[in-house]
């Protein structure tokens, strides 16, 4: 009956059966657990701001740059693993090596713009890091006016 032998009763089986699902339960209860030690112990990352405006300038001297603060709020030493810009007419900079906890670092984002036109710009870069967010993007605008404006 039901593949139970002679040995076998319904008793034993519902036993078998509770016994597996209490030590499904303790398994699951173990891996929530370690999830959110594993979150208390991560890298956190948080800029003082997250856009630059250069405002105006001229295209004479077409080559401005500003810094971007940051601080790891973690708990685990912070790492910026790649900062990508959105043209190659930026250039980001950044602290290499890890920011330990409730230390500070910085993204020094130049941006040049000889031979673009003159005008409004704004700009990202995106940054990857080990910590929360892991992606970040800082952004930069201003307006290049020509040469010959006043």
């Amino acid at each position: 009956m039901c593949g139970l032998t002679d040995n076998q009763d319904i008793s034993t089986l519902h036993k078998k059966r509770m016994r597996n699902i209490f030590l499904f339960g303790i398994i699951v209860w173990m891996i929530g657990c370690g999830n959110n030690v594993w979150a208390q112990n991560e890298a956190e990352i948080k800029f003082e701001a997250l856009t630059h405006d250069f405002g105006t300038f001229s295209e004479k001297a077409p080559v401005v740059s500003c810094e971007f603060k940051f601080t790891n709020i973690g708990n685990s030493p912070l790492i910026i693993h790649q900062a990508i810009a959105s043209c190659g007419c930026t250039v980001p900079q950044y602290t290499k090596e890890p920011v330990m906890p409730g230390g500070k670092g910085m993204v020094t984002i130049t941006y040049n713009g000889t031979g673009k036109y003159p005008g409004y710009f704004k700009k990202s870069i995106t940054l990857r890091t080990n910590g929360k967010p892991a992606m970040v993007r800082l952004f930069i605008e201003g307006n290049m006016k020509g040469a010959d404006e006043k």
